[in-house]
């Protein structure tokens, strides 16, 4: 059953069920393919009838009510104008919507990269933690085809504004390496990384080593600092001067890795850099340090704010109250420093200490060069307490300075031979 009449709203007003086990139809005077079909059950629907690729067809537009009749309309004639070109608008939603349904987000690829890749490299730890804090945020719930160049450009960008170049480097980095891993699965369904033609020098500029060294006014100033931080903070930074040790090394250290009668450290493999396990000679400074530290009962990380059932986290927030607490301690604001230029003051501080260079290196667990990694099983274990406990009452000296009219013997003796 169908009739053809200039649809109106009084039109739409006026629908009703058409008889049991028919369908009726009215058609518009107005736009030709255009009408309202109506069920026995009183479901009235927009309609366009036109030949699709040759072969004349319906297809439903919107339910009555839905959408405007103004708009319906407007669709079928933009339906039936496109049926000319070949294409079948229907056909083409469709589709979309089934490829929007079955879409990879950047975040679910993400988290497969994580599982399948990282968590079996070295330092899985600390680059899903710069995944979850720099990427996942802006590109979780983005289909991962639609990460374009200019989006990482523009993350990659901030970063390096706010300072972080290292942190801007490693960024790009994570990316490139994760799209190049999607491509190579195939399950993704995408060819092209939006990082090619990146390129970090032109990007964030020239990746310059650190040569950040804190002076010894500096050091007693941080050391002042952490005595009002409080714990977890104030005694974690401590431990940072005076042992060398990396940030997350000693942040997520547990109690079990302490023996304190023998005071040694040791550092498992599984936290640390090379994947060895690392032993770290406690000067009596660290060891009092710690002794002095609470046990908790519901875990045993060291350092924590819950109880010992997880680590500290937050640095950002506790190095912005350091530098704080350091501008009321030098009566000016310090000279910009990270974290890492702890360990890296402590190894210059053994250079000073006149501490052989293979045993510095051990003491802050750098990997040994060549085949003596290999073949020199030899842990210099005395040697490196030796020069953290030299370090250790060097530190000492640095920030409880001897009173002005005491004469240094040996400084004495230089100036007489001279």
């Amino acid at each position: 059953m169908s009739a053809r009449k200039r649809i109106t709203d009084a039109t739409l007003r006026g629908l009703k069920p058409a008889p049991k086990g028919k369908r009726a139809e009215i058609f518009d005077t107005i736009v030709p393919h255009f009408g309202i079909r109506s069920t026995h059950r009183g479901v009235h629907s927009y309609i366009c009838f036109t030949r699709f690729n040759g072969v004349p067809t319906r297809r439903t537009i919107a339910r009555v009510g839905s959408v405007s009749l103004a708009e319906a309309r407007g669709t079928a004639k933009a339906w039936a104008q496109a049926a000319t070109l070949g294409i079948d608008p229907a056909e083409e939603a469709r589709k979309a919507q089934l490829a929007e349904e079955g879409r990879v987000t950047f975040g679910a690829a993400m988290e497969k990269y994580i599982s399948r890749h990282i968590a079996k490299t070295r330092k899985a730890k600390d680059v899903e933690r710069e995944i979850r804090r720099e990427l996942m945020p802006r590109f979780a719930k983005k289909a991962l085809a639609d990460v374009t160049r200019r989006d990482i450009a523009k993350m990659v960008g901030e970063i390096r504004d706010r300072g972080a170049l290292f942190q801007a480097h490693h960024v790009l980095g994570h990316c490139r390496g994760f799209f190049n891993w999607a491509i190579a699965q195939e399950e993704f369904g995408i060819e092209v990384s939006p990082c090619d033609r990146l390129q970090p020098n032109k990007l964030i500029g020239k990746k310059r080593h650190r040569t950040r060294v804190l002076s010894d006014d500096e050091l007693r100033a941080v050391w002042a600092a952490t005595g009002k931080l409080g714990y977890p903070w104030g005694p974690l930074y401590r431990l940072l001067l005076l042992t060398g040790a990396r940030k997350t090394e000693a942040s997520d250290a547990r109690w079990p890795e302490f023996d304190l009668d023998q005071k040694l450290w040791t550092v498992p493999e599984t936290r640390f850099k090379s994947g060895s396990v690392h032993l770290v000679p406690l000067s009596a400074d660290a060891a009092t340090l710690l002794a002095d530290l609470p046990w908790w009962k519901e875990g045993d990380f060291v350092f924590s704010t819950r109880g010992g059932k997880i680590p500290v986290r937050g640095f950002s927030k506790s190095k912005a109250r350091l530098d704080a607490l350091m501008a009321e301690e030098l009566g000016r604001e310090p000279e910009p420093f990270v974290v890492h230029d702890i360990r890296r003051s402590v190894r210059t501080q053994l250079s000073k200490l006149r501490v052989p260079t293979e045993i510095a290196e051990l003491v802050i667990g750098h990997a040994r060069p060549g085949l003596s990694a290999v073949y020199d099983r030899h842990e210099a274990l005395d040697e490196r307490r030796e020069a953290l406990d030299l370090w250790a009452a060097r530190l000492r000296s640095i920030v409880t300075p001897p009173p002005k009219n005491l004469v240094d013997i040996e400084e004495e003796r230089k100036v007489r031979a001279r």
